[in-house]
């Protein structure tokens, strides 16, 4: 049976690019989403749709459909006393606000005397990966969840909150 829009989905999970892990939930707490609304990278969304509860199954996701193909073009210079106060190394990742509000990663490319150049990619951008992944649940949606667009599980304040800020991967 088929995972349906608006159904509310648990997972486990562990990504890996090439044999290198780089996220994984496992034993952990599961991360939970509203299927069909663009929570989860569409290629896993894609990849699990025909999975039940229980199952775990092996999903393979080019970069088109991860995090997208790698743009030279996604780099700025920006000076460095914008980052006052923060320790910085080349390949950190940093997140700041976006023009649209949203939260943007950056990673710290180059290091100069005056100036930092930060990348705009995602970290896993141009990569294709290797989930293996577990259903743990999944459950027709409440009236809240369903005009909210927000799981129950993931509600601020909540001691079972499955807020998940993954390494990146935005599984």
């Amino acid at each position: 049976m088929a995972i349906e829009a608006n159904q509310i989905v648990s997972i486990e999970y562990e990504v890996r690019d090439g044999e290198k892990i780089v996220d994984s939930n496992i034993g952990g707490t599961p991360l939970v989403f509203m299927f069909g609304k663009g929570q989860i990278i569409p290629g896993l969304e894609k990849g699990i749709v025909d999975m039940s509860i229980g199952e775990k199954g092996e999903v393979l996701v080019k970069a088109e459909d991860a995090y997208g193909q790698y743009n030279a073009e996604a780099k700025q210079e920006v000076p460095k006393d914008q980052f006052a106060g923060i320790d910085l190394e080349v390949g950190m990742s940093l997140y700041g606000q976006g023009e649209d509000g949203g939260t943007v990663q950056v990673v710290v490319e180059e290091i100069g005397d005056e100036n930092v150049i930060i990348d705009f990619n995602h970290p896993l951008a141009g990569k294709d990966l290797s989930f293996i992944v577990s259903i743990n649940n999944i459950r027709e949606a409440s009236a809240e969840e369903a005009m909210t667009g927000i799981p129950a599980e993931m509600k601020q304040g909540d001691e079972s909150c499955g807020t998940h800020e993954a390494s990146g991967c935005g599984c």
